[in-house]
């Protein structure tokens, strides 16, 4: 299921571990609030993303463009394709990247649910979770704001608020997948220290929206791309 589970107890002792390594994430991570210039500097490697509707789950519609994916509640008429997510409300991107730099932005709006991030060519498109060691990289939010997956159990990440564009960065050979708050030019989670061995596509997942309270489409936003074609690779999944 798409839907995140709630907040589980811990024994006190996992706790404080939970609690220092909340803190130790926060310090190590880098600024809260980006500078103008250092923001700046992340979009120059920014690349233009489109959807692969091949890949998208039947109860999604990707626009013709390729730049917006929206939940349906009753399944399109999708052929059948290897490719397709089926397990999550998903879909990625046409584009792979195996080396370098990328940057992609979306829109959520007022969205109160979604998943987004990277995720590897091979991962299972039926079944498993959303994990780094299953090939995802991503941050979701579910009416009470982001959340990062790192390692089992989920982790909560604390904002003053709910983001409304989001900025997703790689580094491949650094190992390192950042996101940011692009209004508030702040820094909103990092996974480092992984090691990539196949592409990496940009994975979106808009959660349904059986009861109403998550409308509207992820958008893909517009950047200046000043460096388009660095480290690009077209090839589908």
């Amino acid at each position: 299921s798409d839907r995140p589970q709630g907040s589980q107890h811990h024994p006190s002792e996992e706790g404080r571990a939970l609690s220092e390594l909340e803190t130790k994430w926060n310090g190590v991570m880098g600024k809260s609030v980006l500078g103008g210039e250092e923001l700046n500097r992340i979009q120059q490697d920014a690349v233009d993303v489109t959807l692969d509707p091949d890949t998208a789950h039947p109860q999604l519609i990707v626009s013709g463009d390729g730049k917006k994916v929206l939940y349906v509640h009753k399944e399109p008429n999708h052929p059948y394709n290897p490719k397709r997510c089926q397990g999550r409300v998903s879909v990625l991107a046409k584009e792979g990247f195996s080396s370098g730099r990328f940057y992609y932005g979306l829109y959520m709006g007022s969205k109160n649910g979604w998943n987004v991030g990277v995720a590897k060519e091979s991962i299972d498109r039926a079944h498993g979770g959303l994990y780094p060691e299953e090939g995802f990289w991503t941050v979701w939010s579910f009416k009470n704001g982001p959340r990062g997956f790192c390692t089992s159990p989920h982790t909560s990440l604390s904002l003053k608020s709910k983001p409304q564009k989001v900025g997703v960065f790689v580094d491949y050979e650094e190992g390192q997948v950042s996101f940011y708050d692009v209004e508030a030019k702040s820094h909103i989670y990092s996974f480092t220290g992984c090691t990539f061995t196949e592409k990496l596509y940009p994975y979106l997942n808009p959660f349904d929206d059986y009861d109403g309270i998550n409308p509207g489409p992820l958008v893909i936003t517009p950047v200046n791309l000043t460096n388009r074609g660095r480290h690009f690779d077209s090839a589908k999944p």
